[in-house]
């Protein structure tokens, strides 16, 4: 039966490892998506230490972009994170003349992909918008094609969790 699962909060809120755990919970052979690029050597180290804190149950799959390419039929998968995904989305196009719409429509055009299959997906994001307004433009339009992006998958998810220093926080199902 699909399923849709949002998990949102600040950073370091505990929204991944509540988001792994809910996993295990529910399926003891879970699939991690990792939507980050890896961009330096620290942030190499990072991915390594979290795959093996997860360990061999997980199936892991780095996706940047395309999410719906992978069949995930009757799996339960940790989707981590809309906000590096969406900066995939966000940096495709030519950095000096972003068009947040397109990206946005793009963005929602691969998740109604992704969750037209039959799985349950728990999707991890940042409220990078709880904080103040940036003095840079590029920041803003980011954060603001993120909360337009939180609140669509907000709309479609059948619940919603607010993490709050390492407290889950129902705030919709």
């Amino acid at each position: 039966m699909r399923k849709v699962i949002l998990i949102t909060g600040g950073q370091r809120s505990g929204k991944s490892s509540y988001a792994e755990e809910m996993a295990l919970s529910l399926s003891e052979n879970p699939v991690y998506m990792a939507t980050a690029r890896v961009w330096d050597e620290e942030f190499l180290e990072r991915v390594k230490r979290h795959q093996e804190r997860r360990g061999p149950q997980w199936t892991n799959i780095e996706e940047p972009i395309y999410l719906s390419e992978h069949d995930l039929r009757g799996r339960v998968v940790v989707v981590d994170c809309i906000t590096l995904w969406l900066s995939n989305f966000f940096f495709l196009q030519n950095d000096n003349n972003i068009d947040i719409n397109l990206a946005l429509a793009d963005a929602k055009a691969e998740f109604d992909r992704l969750t037209s299959q039959d799985a349950t997906f728990i999707f991890v994001t940042n409220e990078i918008g709880s904080g103040g307004v940036s003095e840079n433009a590029v920041q803003r339009r980011f954060t603001d094609l993120q909360g337009w992006m939180n609140q669509y998958v907000a709309h479609h998810a059948d619940e919603v969790v607010l993490m709050v220093s390492g407290i889950a926080v129902k705030i919709k199902g």
